[in-house]
């Protein structure tokens, strides 16, 4: 049977996910949205955004929609307007990491009170059917409330599970030029608990010419990058949209002896934080900037992000600064330093992956 909500929201459902929701006899007003996609239904609708995605936070809170990341404090006491409160329920939108997905039903857990209703969405493609296995090893309960648009919907509800949602935090060991890193790990950051090929061949060709002075580390991931260039006596910035990514970088530079005074040195400056891109660097500018850009929103490709890391580099880079960039070598990347930059060149090309350079002049 299907409904229409009664909350309803003046956006139109596009993902299938929220089109499915959208038909629901469900109140949602006073609920958690948690790891939600895009969507102007959820956008102009009811409740609270958690997302670790700053994009997707911006865009509510640009809306006047509260949004919170998980790693802040979060409004969990009784307050006068009704959206900010301990939340009547929550929907959590499947990931495509199913191990992530974990890690949210445990933060939930430990976050929320025990009976708290949950609902739990996602594509059919994207692993949503393997929650019945999760929810049963948990020891909480499950029935499916509908399906549609190639999505599942099922429901439970919150209760003590035991285990502590910061064991999903791992450390690994890498020796990119013979020397020890250990790197932080979590299944919601890239490359979760190995060293990306392309990162590899980024560093190997860092080595012939290492950057010197303020480095921006765009798309920080697990901080292997930062950590690297720091220990090299760089001045890094690292930033990432993803609130993981941070928190990754964050214990990554840490666990080498690298944050504060012992990071960035007496004369040195840095810093770790989250941006969409270039949004937290407004009038900031560098020597360099190195990157793994992403090309994945979930199952989709995106170029965008790594389009306006290309396109806007030029102003966030000093007279004579460089953009050091390795991408897949069937990404469409040349023609955007050509209108960048005027020109790049390939330092580096294994036939899957490619290092350009371009400078701004």
């Amino acid at each position: 049977m299907t409904h229409e909500t009664s909350a309803p929201a003046s956006g139109a459902a596009q993902t299938p996910t929220c089109q499915l929701l959208a038909r629901q006899a469900a109140d949602y007003r006073g609920w958690w949205w948690v790891a939600p996609p895009r969507d102007p239904w959820l956008e102009s609708g009811q409740g609270v955004a958690i997302s670790a995605d700053l994009a997707v936070r911006a865009a509510w809170q640009a809306a006047g929609r509260p949004a919170h990341s998980p790693f802040e404090p979060l409004p969990l006491d009784p307050q006068p307007a009704g959206d900010e409160e301990a939340p009547k329920g929550a929907v959590l939108f499947w990931p495509k990491s199913h191990a992530l997905g974990e890690w949210w039903l445990l933060w939930l857990c430990s976050t929320l009170p025990e009976g708290t209703p949950l609902q739990l969405v996602g594509e059919n493609q994207g692993g949503i059917k393997r929650v019945l296995k999760v929810l049963a090893a948990l020891g909480l309960g499950c029935r499916k409330l509908d399906s549609a648009r190639r999505c599942s919907l099922f429901e439970t509800r919150l209760g003590p599970v035991g285990i502590d949602p910061d064991a999903s935090w791992t450390a690994f060991e890498v020796e990119p030029d013979g020397e020890r890193l250990l790197l932080a790990s979590h299944p919601g950051v890239f490359g979760h608990g190995k060293l990306d090929d392309g990162t590899r061949l980024l560093l190997e060709t860092l080595r012939g010419a290492l950057p010197a002075g303020d480095v921006l580390d765009m798309g920080c991931g697990d901080g292997i990058l930062a950590a690297w260039l720091a220990r090299r006596g760089a001045a890094v910035t690292a930033v990432d949209v993803n609130a993981f990514a941070v928190e990754a970088t964050r214990r990554t530079l840490a666990a080498n002896g690298l944050a504060g005074e012992a990071l960035f040195g007496e004369a040195l400056s840095g810093e770790t934080l989250e941006s969409d891109v270039y949004s937290a660097l407004a009038g900031r500018t560098f020597d360099t900037i190195v990157s793994n850009p992403p090309f994945h929103q979930e199952r989709a490709i995106d170029y965008g992000p790594a389009a306006r890391l290309i396109l806007e580099a030029p102003a966030h880079l000093r007279p004579g600064g460089q953009l050091l960039l390795v991408a897949n070598a069937f990404l469409p990347y040349p023609d955007l330093l050509e209108r960048a930059f005027g020109g790049f060149e390939i330092l580096a090309d294994d036939r899957r992956f490619r290092v350009y350079r371009a400078v701004r002049r």
